[in-house]
């Protein structure tokens, strides 16, 4: 289970950190990814974090502006979002990507997800 936290309404500029709480297996052995859904739009991935968190991959959309980590002991992943603009607003879901798949690849093939957080960047 994937349960995400952290979004909210924030002024263009401004930041926010999300977090993805996760139980039911073993999180320190996944690659897990984030990915976002924009009203009326389709599917867009943001960002991969390697099992052991020492590689990240990111959108170009987001780079220089957005940070992945993930906290092992924590079963925890974060996304560190700064410099929001509006077309970030969008409902932000984690999800864990299955062995099969490189991280990095952008693919969105994902073993399942969470509910997702919704973040609204407006002034």
């Amino acid at each position: 289970q994937l349960v995400e936290s952290g979004g909210g309404l924030v002024q263009p500029g401004g930041s926010l950190r999300l977090s993805c709480a996760a139980s039911g297996f073993t999180f320190s052995t996944y690659t897990m990814s984030w990915f976002r859904q924009a009203p009326g739009k389709g599917v867009e991935w943001v960002s991969d974090i390697n099992s052991g968190g020492g590689s990240a991959y990111y959108a170009d959309s987001v780079k220089g502006r957005f940070t992945i980590s993930r906290d092992n002991a924590k079963n925890t992943l974060y996304l560190q979002m700064k410099s929001l603009k509006p077309e970030d607003t969008a409902k932000y879901y984690c999800a864990r990507v299955p062995t099969t798949v490189a991280a990095g690849t952008g693919a969105l093939e994902y073993d399942f997800w969470g509910q997702g957080t919704q973040v609204t960047v407006s002034s």
